[in-house]
């Protein structure tokens, strides 16, 4: 077989996968089996009209698993509606026999690419016999032609969309676990940094100077805290918990609570300059989780670090930060999952992140987000 062939012929079930059975189906059945046997009654210029009435209403059941067998009910509509035009010599002239359609329309919605292969097959089969049983008009034929092409593109239609929007759910899905991985990686991070300094130095003047120990456990405290009221946030947001005190959106403002004094762990230093206030919420919370985990790295990974300078400028090109340390760069300079989350976060809003060693000495971390992407 070519390429194209073989590719629909190996082509899996329509995802997502369809319900076993739903209410429309009962309705369906419950109407057309009565409507078959009204029809008979109307319309006694049909040939066989009672014996089309049986088989109709004894095949309408198989709209009850039309989704889950699709080329097997349609064969047993198809195979016995043959059978009794080739024994009786005519086709079925109800207009209830039109429900057939729903099955082919099934086989090509939910099917596999090998059941609307042969689906369509039999159904050129039965087309083909047609000539049987009786001599249809170029007309019939054609007519009958674009009816059966018509449902099957319809179903083709209806799965694709379907696929389409599956696949849509899950690139969602799959953005807003990268969100979360990166909220949490920012959060907690950061604070379980500060607490993993804070008791290094509560642990070096234990011994000398239990007031700095004990300032220093009240700090680790005060980071617990809050590392636990931001979890609890997030854990509020995906559960969707309406009682749950849930935390504001960090702003630009927030930034200056990234400033510490010098003692456990290097001083951090902030400056905002320009218009804070024009930044709109969602660009100044990727600011400040960007300014969040720039600290977080250079508390970790700088070596014999002192001081840490965060500048954030707001100007009319947009907001441009700026973290720089004092201390030696660590040998392994291979991004980590925070350079890339923070690299993932401008770029969604069309800025760029860039991180390396200083000309002066220290390392540099500068995040540039352009004014154009504050409409996102």
């Amino acid at each position: 077989m070519t390429s194209p062939v073989r590719a629909l012929w190996d082509a899996p079930p329509a995802s997502p996968a369809p319900p076993r059975r739903v209410w429309r189906d009962w309705a369906l059945v419950g109407v057309l089996a009565p409507l078959a046997v009204v029809e008979a009654s109307v319309r006694p210029d049909v040939p066989w009209r009672w014996l089309w009435a049986v088989v109709l209403v004894a095949l309408v059941p198989t709209l009850l698993w039309r989704r889950t067998r699709p080329l097997t009910m349609l064969a047993i509509a198809f195979v016995t509606g043959t059978v009794v035009g080739l024994a009786t010599g005519a086709e079925s002239e109800l207009y209830t026999t039109a429900y057939f359609l729903l099955l082919l329309y099934a086989v090509f919605r939910w099917g596999s690419g090998r059941a609307m292969v042969l689906g369509g097959v039999l159904v050129a089969a039965g087309l083909a016999l047609s000539f049987v049983t009786g001599t249809p008009t170029p007309g019939d034929l054609i007519g009958g032609i674009a009816v059966a092409l018509t449902t099957s593109v319809l179903g083709l239609a209806f799965r694709w969309r379907s696929g389409a929007r599956a696949r849509e759910l899950d690139h969602v899905r799959l953005r807003e676990r990268e969100q979360l991985a990166r909220d949490l990686h920012d959060t907690v991070a950061h604070h379980v940094s500060a607490i993993a300094i804070q008791a290094q130095a509560g642990t070096a003047v234990a011994a000398t100077d239990p007031d700095a120990a004990a300032a220093a456990l009240r700090a680790i405290e005060g980071e617990a805290t809050r590392t636990l009221q931001e979890m609890r946030a997030m854990v509020g947001v995906l559960r969707r918990a309406g009682e749950a005190e849930l935390a504001p959106t960090p702003g630009l403002g927030d930034v200056r609570r990234l400033a510490q004094p010098a003692g456990t762990g290097p001083e951090v230093a902030v400056r905002l300059e320009g218009d804070v206030d024009a930044v709109p919420a969602p660009i100044a919370a990727v600011v400040f989780r960007l300014a969040q985990e720039a600290v977080t790295n250079a508390r970790r990974h700088a070596r014999n670090a002192t001081r840490v300078d965060v500048d954030v400028r707001v100007d009319d090109a947009g907001v441009l930060l700026a973290a720089h340390d004092d201390g030696a760069p660590a040998t392994d300079v291979t991004p980590g999952f925070g350079i890339a989350g923070m690299r993932e976060r401008a770029a969604l809003l069309g800025g760029t992140v860039e991180a390396g060693p200083a000309p002066g000495g220290g390392w540099t971390v500068t995040a540039s987000l352009p004014r154009k992407g504050w409409t996102t």
